[in-house]
Formats: structure tokens, C-alpha cells, sequence
């Protein structure tokens, strides 16, 4: 997967478990990124539905969740993935943009990815590995970035993984049946169905997944934007319509509590942390209608670029990182003999408090003991 900020890596084992304990079939994720959570359910024989607004985000899906590994030709996937990773570098937008004027990729992968990505449109448009390939080329291309996993800056000298060429690999595709949709989670609430379980993991903070990877939503849009600053973002990520009210302290709440009630579903789990704009005491209080509400929190390592301080424009390291981890949530909601089966192997004899809650914890886990399925 791409390197991405809020990824639920360490804590997959656990959704994973909590989503079986419950014996939830058709499972709804709602803000589902890179679909990450959505793949390992899958994966363990739920029928999901994956939403999120992001472009690169419905590729991953149509790649991971809505195609049936069963029902793709291998051997022609081999054969296109072998053809775009022979082609010469033809440099053109994406080049110019994202090597030369600012510096998130080394120009001679810069030419290959202008190459692939020219080939994928016009040699695969109608295919049903239109979004495979696509996905191969995102991956790829993460592999070789100079970041520290977000596009709203690059590094100041190259990453050592940017110095390795462009390599295009086959995903490993998923059988079962799931299903892909675009769209605002607020908006999509009440029209998405009925769901045994629904994972919610909704945005943190006022930085908008748009902009923090701009460089992927151009890879799959193809349009060659406009674009402004440093970080040659998207002209559009000045637009009205691609913020969110997710992404806005004052509407935040509203629009996470109008979502959570919108909802047909028998189970919700919703993923928050102890650095963002809610209280614990406000997640519980959002799942108010189901019979039972327990919140369990994880110890979990921050984010790399919150680990190396604080810098100014010019590189100089002006500030001091304040602490290392933080506390992942995890609130189960619904009826309450399910709940208490759901969530017992994680509860000890020890509660705790949240620091910015008066709402107790029922467990908090370190990652080495987190039960894994894996």
C-alpha cells in the first residue's frame, strides 16, 4: 500500500477480529482511503462496500474491492504490466510538474510515469484493467516519491528510495464481490442500504486528503491542472468543492453525528484518536442510539512527520517534538450481547481514562498485544 497518513496498518488484526467476532457479512466502510481495512475484510469473506471522495481512493476499490480476482485474465494482466515497464520515458506533464519544478520524484521516473500513464489512457481506457494498471503505476510510483508520505511538501535532499527505478508489479488481487462508490460519506449516509457492521474512520484534522495527495488525484484525473506553490498543488484544492466539512473544526461534529445517525446498520466501529478535535466523551455520545457503546484505545507510534520536529522554510530546526505516541480509539456500538462479545477479549480488569475525555476507556492494548488473526 502507499505510504499514507491515518493508515490503519498496525491496527487491521484488530478491526479484522472485532468485524468476525460480530458475524457481519455485508460491511459498509465508509471513508475507506486506500482501502486498506476494506481489502482485509474482503479478504476474510465480507461483501463490502467501500466509499470515499478521493479519485485515487475508487481506483484502489474498482482495483481491490469491486474486481473479483476470479474474473480477470492473468495472463493478459502479466502481459500489459510487462509492456508499460518496457516503455521508453516520453517526459511531458507530470515530469515537468512534480520533477522540475518541485522535486517529488527523480526525473528519469518522472519520463516513465508520463509513458505508462499515456499508455494506460489510451491503450486500456474501456478495460476492465484500466484500474489494476492504474493502481500498479500509484504503487510504483510511491515507492520511488521523496516524501515523508504526504504531497503538500518534498524532501530537502532526495530520499534514498528515490534513486531506484520505476518498477510497475502486478497487485494481488482479492476474490469475492464488493462494491465501489464515489462520493461525500455525509451526503451518501442515508441512500448507501442496510449493513450488518459500518467502519467509519473519518478524517482528523483540517488537512484534506485532496491536497495531502494531489499528485495521485492528477495521476488518475490525467488533466494536467493548473497549479500554485511549491508543492504544485492542484488549482482546485482553492475550490469550495473539494473541502469538506469533515476537515473544518466548527462543522466536524455536526457532520460525524449527522453521519453516524444516517446510518442502517446493525454494528458501527468508528476509528478517532487522542490529538484530534473530539472528545471520547463526544464519540460515545454521537452512538447514542445503540443499546451498547464500548471504547477500546490503542497505544500507537505518531505519524513519521511529527517524529523529526519542527523547521522552517529554509530547513532550520526551530521546534522540538512534543511526544512520540498517542492513542488510537476504537468505539463499538450496537446491541449490547454483541458488543460485550465483540470487545471481551479486549477487555482487562484495569480501566483507564482518556486525557481529554472524562469518558472511561474499557482497554487500553500496546501493538505486541493486539490478538492477530494474521
Amino acid at each position: 500500500m502507499i505510504k499514507y497518513l491515518g493508515s490503519k496498518r498496525r491496527l487491521v488484526p484488530t478491526l479484522v477480529d472485532l468485524v468476525s467476532r460480530s458475524g457481519a457479512q455485508r460491511v459498509l466502510d465508509l471513508f475507506t482511503g486506500t482501502t486498506r481495512v476494506a481489502q482485509a475484510l474482503k479478504a476474510r469473506g465480507a461483501h463490502v462496500t467501500a466509499v470515499d471522495s478521493a479519485r485515487y481512493s475508487e481506483v484502489f476499490s474498482k482495483c481491490w474491492i469491486s474486481t473479483c480476482a476470479s474474473q480477470v485474465n492473468q495472463s493478459d494482466l502479466r502481459d500489459a504490466v510487462r509492456r508499460l515497464s518496457d516503455l521508453k520515458p516520453d517526459p511531458g506533464y507530470f515530469t515537468e510538474t512534480f520533477c522540475r519544478q518541485s522535486r517529488f520524484f527523480q526525473p528519469r521516473n518522472g519520463g516513465r510515469i508520463d509513458a505508462i500513464r499515456n499508455a494506460i489512457e489510451s491503450d486500456y481506457k474501456d478495460s476492465t484493467l484500466y484500474p489494476i494498471l492504474l493502481t500498479s503505476l500509484i504503487l510504483a510510483a510511491d515507492r520511488v516519491d521523496s516524501t515523508t508520505a504526504v504531497q503538500m511538501a518534498y524532501l530537502k535532499s532526495w530520499a534514498q528510495r528515490s534513486f531506484k527505478d520505476l518498477e510497475l508489479r502486478v497487485p494481488e488481487l482479492i476474490h469475492g464481490d464488493g462494491v465501489t462508490i464515489r462520493g461525500d460519506a455525509m451526503k451518501l449516509a442515508s441512500q448507501l442500504g442496510d449493513f450488518d457492521l459500518a467502519y467509519l474512520d473519518p478524517p482528523y484534522n483540517q488537512h484534506r486528503y485532496f491536497c495531502n495527495y494531489h499528485i495521485y488525484e492528477t495521476l488518475v484525473a490525467w488533466d494536467s491542472p493548473q497549479h500554485y506553490g511549491t508543492a504544485c498543488k492542484r488549482i482546485d484544492c482553492k475550490d469550495d468543492s473539494t473541502k469538506s466539512l469533515f476537515n473544518q473544526k466548527r462543522s466536524m461534529p455536526q457532520a460525524l453525528e449527522s453521519t453516524i445517525k444516517s446510518l442502517n446498520t446493525e454494528y458501527l466501529i468508528l476509528s478517532y484518536n487522542n490529538e484530534s478535535w473530539l472528545t471520547l466523551d463526544q464519540l460515545t455520545d454521537f452512538c447514542s442510539d445503540y443499546e451498547a457503546v464500548r471504547p477500546l484505545a490503542f497505544d500507537s507510534k505518531r505519524y513519521v512527520g511529527a517524529q523529526i520536529g519542527i523547521h522552517s522554510l529554509n530547513g532550520e530546526r526551530v521546534g522540538e517534538v512534543s511526544h512520540l505516541r498517542n492513542l488510537e480509539y476504537v468505539v463499538v456500538a450496537g446491541p449490547k450481547h454483541g458488543v460485550d462479545r465483540i470487545t471481551s477479549p479486549y477487555i482487562d480488569q484495569t480501566t483507564a481514562k482518556s486525557p481529554s475525555s472524562s469518558a472511561h476507556i474499557s482497554s487500553i492494548v500496546s501493538p505486541s498485544s493486539q490478538p492477530s488473526l494474521f
